[in-house]
């Protein structure tokens, strides 16, 4: 079995503006994002103890933060789009899972959300194009 690390956010309630939503629907008031980091063994089994041998993940739940509140949302899948995105700007995740979800869906109950992983290939396309000319879409792997 190979040795891989994770930093796992789980459950992190953002303030995001997502959806359209007519006089009878019902209207989520809350979303939900998990997020899990592949980084490098060395980043979590550490020779000291010190910032400067783990990832410091702070900096991109500020930034994840300020994608929420960037506006209007048509779709969750374009939020997420925007925080993997984030993601690859950090050289020491190798890969990820993200997954958003809004509650309620109906009547007060259930959640509804959109999950996908993004391998090191993957991210490394996203990492090789430069920021202001990326695409919405991520291109097929």
């Amino acid at each position: 079995m190979n040795t891989h690390s994770t930093i796992e956010l789980r459950d992190l309630r953002i303030e995001a503006d997502i959806g359209t939503y007519g006089p009878d629907d019902t209207v989520p008031d809350h979303h939900w994002l998990d997020l899990t980091l592949v980084i490098r063994p060395e980043q979590v089994l550490i020779d000291a103890d010190g910032m400067d041998r783990v990832f410091d993940y702070d900096p991109l739940v500020v930034e994840i933060d300020r994608l929420a509140r960037d506006g209007h949302y048509e779709t969750q899948e374009r939020l997420m789009t925007r925080i993997v995105q984030a993601c690859a700007a950090y050289p020491d995740v190798l890969a990820l899972e993200i997954g958003l979800r809004k509650t309620p869906v109906r009547q007060g109950s259930g959640s509804l959300g959109v999950r996908v992983a993004v391998d090191g290939p993957t991210l490394d396309r996203w990492r090789s194009v430069p920021a202001p000319s990326r695409p919405d879409r991520c291109a097929p792997g």
